[in-house]
């Protein structure tokens, strides 16, 4: 798990810094190129590679803009040193330099337009089946009037603490079906089975889309079975997704009232889940939900849905 964690957090840094570690890269091929290549003319067909990255990664403005900054690159050398012909911005040298520079252009911008085309649909498929299952879990909850819209509640106040630890885009959409559908074992079993198989079972099809959110609840589920007072909760294997969903369904939960009690208050119910940092709760969670749960944006959906 420490393994798994240590690659998200190295792609995560990959993909932030990408813009500034691809124009590094750009800038050594070249100077590369230039002092170690005789023939330096063949080699720059070598950065179609890097444009179509760039397009892929980047997008449509991106891997334009990275070749206007080759191509200007290209024409510096070769005014002043020349690559592989004498020094110079020459007929000969402009003939082959503004093919090549116009197609390594188009390719970044087909490529980049393309790219920016499959994120779109990606993003409305998300879209698409995230609503399905906030649909799903208010249908569910629907039956008992104190519990509307508590899952979708939850997953918002989650993703929102998830945001404040950093965690990567993959691990807040883990988190956020996990905590949509967190109580759904108790309303149909048959859902939750589907999902305990989608861990290990490539069979079932909902596996690439729900798989980590599976993982997810199934460590919930035993989650108040490990913690307690007799250990420190930081020292316990808990993937830190699950303890952050622990903290937003406590949070929320002690804010709905049931037979036995009333509803806590906002701040009351912040207190009382801070008392159990560091053994029921683990610390940097409880610290995002400090946070978090004084921001304003997030009471007023709350008080929207439960309304409904």
């Amino acid at each position: 798990m420490v393994t798994d964690r240590t690659l998200e957090r190295a792609k995560q840094f990959f993909f932030r810094n990408f813009e500034r570690l691809f124009v590094l890269l750009l800038v050594a091929s070249l100077l590369a190129i230039n002092y170690l290549i005789d023939r330096k003319f063949a080699f720059l067909s070598f950065y179609y590679l890097p444009i179509i990255l760039a397009g892929f990664f980047g997008g449509r403005r991106f891997a334009v803009f990275a070749g206007v900054f080759v191509g200007a690159l290209v024409f510096f050398f070769q005014a002043f040193e020349g690559l592989g012909m004498e020094a110079g911005l020459t007929e000969d040298a402009l003939l082959t330099i503004i093919p090549w520079g116009g197609f390594l252009i188009l390719t970044g911008y087909v490529v980049g337009g393309l790219a920016e085309q499959r994120a779109a649909r990606l993003a409305d498929l998300r879209n698409a089946y995230l609503a399905t299952l906030e649909v799903l879990t208010f249908h569910i909850e629907s039956t008992e009037n104190n519990q509307q819209g508590h899952s979708t509640r939850v997953a918002d106040l989650a993703a929102a603490m998830g945001a404040a630890l950093k965690l990567s885009e993959r691990e807040l959409e883990n988190l956020r079906i996990a905590a949509l559908l967190h109580e759904v074992g108790t309303a149909d079993q048959r859902v939750l089975r589907l999902l305990s198989r989608s861990v290990t079972d490539a069979r079932v099809t909902v596996a690439s889309a729900l798989r980590g959110a599976a993982e997810i609840i199934a460590e919930y589920t035993h989650y108040y079975e490990v913690v307690g007072d007799d250990w420190d909760i930081e020292a316990l294997p808990i993937p830190l997704t699950v303890k952050i969903l622990a903290v937003a369904d406590a949070f929320e939960t002690l804010q709905m009232a049931t037979p036995v009690r009333q509803a806590f208050t906002r701040w009351n119910a912040l207190e009382e889940v801070e008392k159990g940092a560091g053994k029921t709760f683990a610390r940097e969670p409880v610290r995002a939900l400090r946070v978090v749960a004084g921001r304003p944006e997030l009471a007023a959906p709350a008080k929207a849905v439960s309304a409904g």
